[in-house]
Order: structure tokens, then sequence, then C-alpha cells
């Protein structure tokens, strides 16, 4: 199916691995040029060798903080201009206990979490709009619908983040400028890979019996963690022209995890 955006260009700021990367995999396999940023060098440049090599399209890398004023600057002089945006960042700690967050925990992820993507929505869609074409799409978190104490750092700045997504998204519809999140539960990242190897050195286990145990422990209907690459295509139909008509909407990606009838 083609999505018509071949040729469109496109942000996508945490693209170096995980949910960004299959977000900027499945983009460029649209035929979409890109700019992806991360804070790592070497993966990115990798990343971005490996999407151009598959894809044929125009892949920039940008290493650059996405969280500060500098690297937003970067980015954005890399692409001042892009029909597409899509924004994530690496997930604060798993598991934090709230007796030990402070103010800076607070600035830290409010800053990745809210003030950042805002500001490159505020930045980019103006122009958007006098193109008359558009599309936002924010990866955030389940937690930013579904509150819970082990997302702590997570999910209150990336409801923010919705908020004010769809209260913006209302103001940019009739310009074919859309807004809209994606909210992935459990999925096969780098980070989740990270983290259930831990846990599994220090378990003896292995980072498949690890992930077994938390399908089990959170009760995950379709029994497995999500495929990236499934979800970047769904990023990548929330990006295409046939979303004209998704205006301000959160979709839950959780494998059924979390209960809600809308």
């Amino acid at each position: 199916m083609d999505l018509g955006i071949r040729g469109r260009r496109a942000i996508v700021n945490g693209g170096s691995a995980g949910l960004g990367r299959a977000s900027a995999l499945a983009l460029a396999r649209e035929g979409v040029d890109l700019v992806i940023s991360a804070r790592g060098g070497d993966r990115l440049k990798a990343t971005a060798e490996a999407i151009a090599a598959e894809t044929g399209v125009s892949v920039t890398p940008v290493v650059a903080d996405h969280s500060s004023d500098e690297g937003r600057e970067r980015i954005l002089d890399a692409c001042p201009e892009p029909d597409i945006l899509v924004g994530t960042s690496s997930p604060p700690p798993w598991g934090a206990d709230f007796h030990g967050v402070t103010p800076d925990d607070w600035h830290r992820y409010l800053t990745e979490g809210l003030i950042s993507p805002a500001e490159f929505i505020r930045a980019t869609v103006d122009g958007m709009a006098e193109r008359g074409f558009g599309r936002i799409v924010n990866i955030t978190t389940g937690a930013a619908k579904f509150p819970a104490d082990v997302r702590i750092l997570s999910g209150p700045p990336r409801a923010a983040l919705a908020n004010y997504t769809v209260a913006v998204s209302k103001l940019l519809a009739r310009d074919n400028v859309t807004m809209n999140n994606l909210l992935p539960g459990f999925h096969h990242t780098a980070a989740a890979e990270e983290q259930f190897t831990r846990i599994a050195e220090k378990r003896g286990t292995s980072y498949d019996e690890e992930i077994d145990r938390a399908v089990d422990r959170f009760g995950i209907p379709a029994g497995r963690f999500g495929d990236p690459d499934d979800f970047g295509a769904i990023c990548a139909l929330f990006c295409s022209r046939y979303a004209n008509y998704i205006v301000g909407q959160s979709l839950v990606v959780d494998g059924g995890i979390t209960t809600s009838i809308f």
C-alpha cells in the first residue's frame, strides 16, 4: 500500500534505536527523506547508513540532545521545513520509587518528555500549515493514559504532552496538519534488552526467560512483547496522507495489557 508520502521530509528525534529507529525505517521504506537525531554518534551513524542502504532515501544523522536549545537548533538547521515530525526519547528509569524522585528528576524528564516536543511543534507547525500538509506523531508511553507507579517519571510528562497535542491539533486540522500520539507498551527495544538482560544476569536466567516472566507478571494478552517494526508501520500510517482525518488521538499499542473501551 502506497501511503502517499514519497518525497516528503521528516525529522525523527530519538531515531537511532528502538521505536524511533523502527519508525524512521518505516518512513524511509515509503520514500521519505530523513533527518534522524540522537545523543550517541556511533549508533546513530550506523542506523543512518543501514536505513539509507536498504531504502535509497537521504538519511542525515544529527548528533544532538533534542531536549536542549542548542540541540533543537542543530536539528532544525538540518531540516528547517519538515513535512513530518516524529519524536521519542530514551525512557526514564523503570520502577523508580516516588519517595526518591527529586525536583531535578522532574526538570530533566519534563524537559525531555514535554518541553522539547512542544518546542519542536511550535517551531514547525506554521510552515506545515502554510504548505498544506503536516504530520506530527509523538511516541510516548501507555503510562500517559494508564498511570503506573513503575512509570512514575515517564507517565506524567507524557500525559501533559498528550494534553498539549490534542489542544493544539484542533487549531491546525483545517490546514491538513494532524497531530497524534502513540502510546506503546512493552516492545523488544534496546532499552528493554538492556533492562531485562541486567535482571537476567542478577538472577542467573536469560533474556527470553525474563521476558516470559514479565509477560506473565503484567498479564499481556498477546502473550509476548511487541515487534518494533510493527509499531513503526503504525507510525508511518499516522504520517500518511490517509491520516488527514485522525486529529488529536492517542492510540495505545500494548498487546491488550490495559483495559479501556475508549
